[in-house]
């Protein structure tokens, strides 16, 4: 009974990091090069802890539910269905949003790659295609191809996270971390940590998995809510480690040659390069930076297809799938293909959307839940102060990412 419990919430916390981990980490030393080090670090630890705290007021709410009910179905049940729609499109605009991002930072990384190994560069329109079509391939053949290449794709990228991780902080300078040249004052790097909340709350969004877990483990909040700790710190520690290898290995000035060059996954590879002396770590860091966005690229991916035929009524025959593939991958890809260093603005794009239904909703529907049911199987920690302050949250990020847009706030370049 204790190793399969130990089973259980091994599995459960490999969803909830799994679930999390991806190509959005490659953004994080990009939009945070100006706060660099410290503020970013703070950051980070803020946002796990908030994003830890929306997902455990989901996990409240579903408990009032059979374990199965979908998170549609608990929007739509204690916000109505307003609420329920406006939920519905923000979902679906982060998905679209982040095909495209996937897309636009993977023809980027084969581009770079080609230029590095093979001395070839066939340009970012071919670069993104194929990248996009292959990938797009195995979303229409099958979503248990899918499932079998996912884990392939996953199991790849942890090995070699590993081997680039280990190599790139051997090499990290400490000057770069502590001094970062042309740094200024703590209250000068502090003001660009507003631009960076939306892109820090993307790589935390796991919040869907919560109702799969539910049905999972059925009504057992202790084992679930280990499942939510335990993921979301894996996922902390990976992004502490890769914000201390790349500003150890990138320096601050160079950041800004990074993203004046359009901020994608190539241009910040091609900036590690210059501070890595061995090759092999570099071509694990091409690999992990592929292995990342292909691997989000079908989690996305196949997400945004199942709810597009849902939405749109397609059958699941090659020819359903065909017509659902085209509505699924066509605007996002044609997108990448027009605009191919879009990658770090979407990403922050994903996170004002996101802040909507990893954020304000679930604060919104604890806060219903607990006025509609009496008691509750699990509270999540910190009462009505958690709420007040999930909603602070979510409409500081929402607020900050639109000005950001319009220039209001800078951002380091």
């Amino acid at each position: 009974m204790i190793s399969t419990e130990k089973h259980g919430i091994l599995g459960g916390t490999m969803i909830i990091a799994g679930t999390a981990i991806g190509a959005g980490m490659l953004a994080l030393p990009m939009i945070s090069a100006g706060m660099w080090l410290y503020w970013s670090l703070l950051l980070l630890g803020l946002t796990w802890l908030l994003m830890l705290r929306s997902s455990q007021a989901i996990l409240e709410v579903n408990l009032h539910y059979e374990p199965g009910s979908s998170f549609h179905t608990l929007v739509r049940d204690t916000l109505g269905p307003a609420w329920s729609a406006v939920n519905g499109f923000s979902v679906a605009f982060v998905l679209y949003i982040l095909v495209y991002a996937y897309v636009s930072g993977g023809g980027s990384t084969v581009q770079q790659t080609l230029m590095a190994v093979a001395g070839v560069d066939p340009g970012s329109l071919v670069s993104g295609l194929g990248f996009a079509l292959v990938l797009i391939a195995c979303v229409w053949w099958s979503t248990r191809f899918v499932d079998r290449l996912s884990v392939i794709l996953m199991a790849a990228m942890v090995l070699t996270f590993v081997l680039s991780m280990t190599g790139m902080l051997s090499q990290i300078r400490l000057s770069f971390l502590t001094a970062a040249s042309g740094a200024g004052t703590d209250g000068d790097r502090a003001i660009f940590i507003w631009c960076a909340l939306s892109t820090y709350l993307t790589s935390f969004c796991f919040h869907a998995s919560v109702p799969s877990l539910v049905k999972y483990f059925g009504k057992e909040p202790v084992r679930i809510n280990k499942c939510l700790v335990y993921g979301t710190l894996i996922a902390l520690t990976c992004y502490v480690a890769w914000i201390v290898a790349a500003d150890g290995i990138i320096s601050r000035e160079q950041f800004k040659g990074v993203i004046a060059a359009g901020g994608n996954v190539g241009d910040l590879i091609r900036a590690a390069g210059s501070g890595i002396d061995s090759s092999f770590i570099l071509r694990m860091l091409e690999a992990f930076s592929f292995f990342a966005v292909a691997t989000s690229f079908l989690g996305a991916g196949l997400g945004l297809f199942d709810y597009m035929a849902d939405l749109c009524g397609f059958d699941d025959t090659h020819f359903g799938r065909a017509k659902t593939t085209l509505v699924t991958f066509l605007p996002p890809t044609l997108g990448a293909l027009i605009k191919p260093d879009g990658f770090l603005a979407a990403i922050g794009w994903a996170g004002l959307a996101a802040t909507i239904w990893s954020v304000i909703v679930p604060a919104l529907m604890v806060r219903a839940s607990r006025r509609k049911f009496a008691d509750a199987a699990y509270r999540t920690p910190g009462g009505s102060l958690t709420v007040s302050a999930l909603l602070v949250y979510g409409c500081v990020t929402a607020v900050c990412h639109v000005l950001f847009v319009f220039e209001v706030l800078p951002m380091y370049r």
